[in-house]
Formats: C-alpha cells, sequence, structure tokens
C-alpha cells in the first residue's frame, strides 16, 4: 500500500482526541477527607467538574466548578495532579470520550447555599472510601494516592 494512502488511512480513521473537562478534588484541610457529590443524571458519586471556561485558567475552571456544583470555596492548585477518562452522554445519546484534569482543592468552606444545591448530595469521605464509591478507574486511582 502507497505510504500516502496509508497515512491518510491512519489519519482519517483514528478516533479524535478526547475533549478535556476540569475537576476539583475538594480535600478537608483537618482530616483530609475528600468530597463526593452525585452526578444530576445517575446520581452516582463523582467530583465536581466541568468544561474550560473562556477567560479562566484550567485551575480556576474547575474552582468555579466546585463552586457551582458542590458549594465549596478554597485555594486550588496551580496545577492538575492527575487525569481520568470517561465517556459523557451528551443529548440525543451521543457518546463523548473525555480526559479530566483533576486540580488538588483545599477546602475554606463548605455552603450552604449553592447554585446546583437542590439538584445535587454531597458528602465528605476519606480517600479510600471514596475511591470504592466512583466508577471512573482512572479517579480511583487518584484517590488513592491521597492515602499515601
Amino acid at each position: 500500500m502507497p505510504k500516502k494512502l496509508l497515512n491518510f488511512l491512519k489519519k482519517d480513521l483514528s478516533p479524535p482526541p478526547p475533549k478535556r473537562q476540569v475537576a476539583a478534588l475538594c480535600r478537608h484541610s483537618e482530616n483530609g477527607d475528600v468530597l463526593l457529590i452525585t452526578s444530576r443524571d445517575s446520581g452516582r458519586w463523582v467530583v465536581p467538574k466541568g468544561w474550560p471556561m473562556q477567560g479562566r485558567s484550567m485551575a480556576e475552571a474547575a474552582r468555579r466548578e466546585a463552586w457551582e456544583e458542590a458549594g465549596v470555596r478554597g485555594t486550588i492548585g496551580k496545577d492538575h495532579i492527575g487525569t481520568y477518562h470517561y465517556a459523557k452522554m451528551l443529548p440525543k445519546g451521543i457518546l463523548v470520550p473525555l480526559e479530566v484534569q483533576v486540580f488538588l482543592m483545599s477546602v475554606e468552606k463548605l455552603s450552604k447555599g449553592f447554585p446546583e444545591q437542590g439538584q445535587r448530595r454531597r458528602g465528605w469521605f476519606a480517600p479510600h472510601v471514596a475511591a470504592s464509591m466512583v466508577e471512573e478507574e482512572g479517579l480511583k486511582q487518584i484517590l488513592l494516592q491521597l492515602e499515601s
């Protein structure tokens, strides 16, 4: 097969790179527990996450998601501590592969009122317990690394 055709086929038949999201791994500053929230659609346990935001760094976007989804205020690291992958179901049943950059956030305040308060539950868990509650293997590994 000609090299030009082979390169064309590799390029056109390979899956596109995953889209990126950001997440805040919210950690209690005193006891090291992590905050999980439930997703709005399935009710499974997740960390606050969302899409990057124009005009904000990835870390600042993650911090904003922590506020909107969990009512968290605190200090977030500027560099991500790991990544994990999952498939997000979009409207019309389209599955999109996503890579999530996870930023560690030290929780300074947990507000009673926040934008998505009526749509989610939240809870504090030891990292190894939280790891057993989330579905994404990469997120489990990030949580377990907090134990060491």
